[in-house]
């Protein structure tokens, strides 16, 4: 149950993550950071892994894409 939890979280962050990958809206990705890192906590919690890496992968996209835009020096 976990797991479904954590999923459904990813897929929220995942699809803000995706809106902030769009140019001057690269500032929705710290709304989608902190959202996958909860997902990614509940997912540890899970005895899966498919939540905890999709939340990971969330993470990864998200901060590489705040790097790059200078959000994240």
């Amino acid at each position: 149950m976990l797991n479904l939890l954590s999923i459904f979280i990813g897929i929220v962050a995942f699809v803000i993550a995706l809106a902030g990958l769009i140019p001057f809206v690269g500032i929705v990705n710290w709304v989608a950071l902190p959202i996958a890192f909860i997902g990614m906590g509940i997912g540890l919690l899970s005895e899966n892994k498919t939540g905890r890496n999709l939340n990971i992968l969330v993470l990864i996209v998200a901060f590489v894409r705040l790097m790059l835009g200078g959000g994240i020096l």
